[in-house]
């Protein structure tokens, strides 16, 4: 006989164990604020675009044939950014003291569908040091391309800037905390239905008839005992003895 069970007994082992998920919920809650606060490195970002422009200035006219080129060229430039000969100059202009290829995993290069306009985008622990190699790396790339690909037809549109009270990109205490809660909340309710599965102990009269198959006929009461009651029967019972032997 398959076996079912209705919203009542679900909710009544959600009741019998709440205590529980409530203190799994929020030590999962208070991890996530841990981690997110005193432990994670705040990460801070910062961009610098760049255009791609057709490199014969005395052309008035611009073909589309010219705009179709600049943006295969906008493939290549992104590979050439991220590359050593580019990076190693930014190390050392900046003096970091990284490698290139933890440079390289900072940067993102990225332009929009059929835009001339690149974006270079850095994120760092110090929000001032981001700022710093988003320039420099558009300044070195824009200076160095000349001699690299034989063209001069990079203009830088806006310089990265320092805010004056900048905010970390990531972590995000909030979001992680809310991400902790709902995890922590699911897996406490799964844990609360999976010792109530477990558990095959016999409680009540339900339990009987659910897991042996046989009818209940009759039940012993239980009654809670008065320790006050019982201290004065003893009390009487030994004061009779004592009048007795007496």
């Amino acid at each position: 006989m398959e076996e079912t069970i209705s919203l009542k007994e679900l909710f009544e082992t959600i009741k019998k164990r709440i205590l529980m998920i409530i203190a799994i919920t929020v030590i999962a809650v208070g991890i996530s604020a841990l981690f997110s606060y005193l432990i994670l490195t705040p990460i801070y970002q910062s961009s610098t675009q760049f255009l791609v422009t057709h490199s014969n200035s005395e052309q008035q006219a611009i073909s589309q044939g010219d705009i179709r080129t600049n943006l295969e060229l906008i493939n290549t430039y992104n590979d050439i950014i991220k590359s050593p000969i580019i990076l190693d100059k930014v190390s050392d202009e900046l003096q970091l003291n990284r490698s290139t290829n933890v440079l390289n995993s900072q940067i993102t290069v990225g332009t929009r569908n059929n835009s001339q306009v690149v974006s270079i985008t850095v994120q760092d622990p110090e929000p001032a040091l981001a700022v710093q190699i988003a320039n420099t790396v558009a300044s070195v790339f824009q200076r160095e391309i000349v001699s690299i690909m034989n063209v001069d037809n990079v203009s830088i549109l806006s310089e990265a800037k320092l805010p004056e009270n900048p905010s970390p990109i990531k972590p995000n205490p909030m979001l992680n905390m809310a991400i902790a809660f709902v995890v922590g909340l699911m897996a406490a309710v799964g844990l609360a239905f999976l010792l109530e599965f477990l558990d095959n102990t016999i409680k009540t009269e339900k339990d009987i008839e659910k897991h042996l198959g046989l009818s209940v006929i009759g039940a012993i009461p239980t009654f809670e005992v008065d320790n006050q009651m019982v201290a004065k029967s003893e009390n009487r019972r030994r004061n009779k003895r004592g009048e007795d032997i007496a």
